[in-house]
């Protein structure tokens, strides 16, 4: 054990550390007051990371400055935050948690869809602040007779799509293939679905390949009546061109857990009645969070006992 040491950048459950710390030579850097010093004399002996979008990004200055780096094990299924085209140049494995929070966010995807339609958060205010007595809440728009479109049927995706299949709605998708198998209308870009859909949700990946995916034409090809949900990344979207769009009554709504700049959301968006916003937790359940973290664990664990990573990702590509 003297010889694994494993870098934590920024705190992480006290499950995950404990755990950690029973198994490697774990290295806190947010405790050191200097970080840059500190990492410049472990540096040379880190063969792990475990990390976590609080960590910032994990790119090719850090990955310089940890010689001896084999494999970074990311909380979460997006990796967005790491350069793992960096890392698989230099031999380093990331991995990630997929999996253990499918059904989490399959789950608060459906709910999020429900309350931006039927306006629940905006009806729970409507009682808590004494408007009931002075008339009833307005009438809202359905789910029924709604024409869902899926950006990405990954893992996630296609648990979201079978949560909908209850609702007897009519489902379709977009992705970088058709996918065999699938039943559920295909369309060969973003505007496409857009078009054929008055429901637009986001459930692909994060990064360069999928920035600003939703933009100002497929806002508008989903038209007044549209409604867009967004469970993925805050980078999918054009998070001006959003604004603009609700607005200026291009789209009619909007359900947003994540966004651009996190925690910091716009006062346009926080200002506008038709939208509904979420800190961010589509996973964010204790035992959904707790399975994430053993999964770290467990990756760090495997590697270093040569059993190799449990859950290694590829290079991200487009949407799936």
């Amino acid at each position: 054990m003297t010889d694994r040491d494993i870098l934590m950048p920024a705190p992480m459950a006290d499950a995950v550390i404990a755990a950690l710390d029973a198994r490697f030579v774990l290295h806190r850097l947010w405790e050191q007051a200097d970080p840059a010093a500190y990492l410049a004399n472990v540096g040379p002996r880190i063969r792990g990371m475990a990390v976590s979008t609080l960590a910032g990004r994990v790119d090719a200055a850090l990955f310089d400055a940890l010689p001896a780096l084999e494999i970074v094990a990311n909380f979460g299924v997006g990796y967005d935050n790491i350069d793992a085209a960096a890392a698989a140049t230099r031999g380093i494995v990331v991995t990630n948690t997929p999996g253990v929070l499918d059904e989490e966010v399959a789950d608060l995807t459906i709910g999020l869809l429900l309350a931006t339609l039927r306006r629940i958060p905006q009806a729970d205010r409507h009682v808590r602040d004494g408007h009931w007595p002075d008339g009833p809440f307005p009438l809202s728009p359905t789910l029924r007779g709604r024409r869902i479109g899926l950006l990405g049927l990954g893992a996630i995706g296609k648990a979201v799509a079978r949560r909908l299949e209850g609702f007897g709605v009519a489902i379709a998708y977009h992705g970088r293939t058709r996918q065999a198998g699938v039943a559920h209308d295909y369309h060969d870009s973003p505007v496409a679905l857009a078009a054929a859909c008055d429901v637009l949700i986001a459930i692909v990946p994060g990064g360069a390949a999928t920035r600003h995916l939703v933009d100002a034409a497929v806002l508008a090809a989903l038209g007044a009546e549209g409604v867009f949900i967004n469970v993925a990344r805050g980078s999918v979207v054009d998070q001006a061109a959003l604004v603009a769009a609700l607005r200026d009554g291009i789209i009619g709504g909007a359900g947003l857990d994540v966004f651009e700049d996190e925690p910091n959301v716009p006062h346009d968006l926080r200002a506008m009645s038709q939208v509904v916003l979420l800190p961010h937790i589509g996973s964010a359940s204790r035992d959904t969070r707790a399975a994430m973290g053993q999964l770290v664990v467990d990756n760090l664990t495997s590697w270093f006992d040569g059993h190799g990573a449990v859950s290694p990702v590829s290079v991200p590509a487009g949407p799936r």
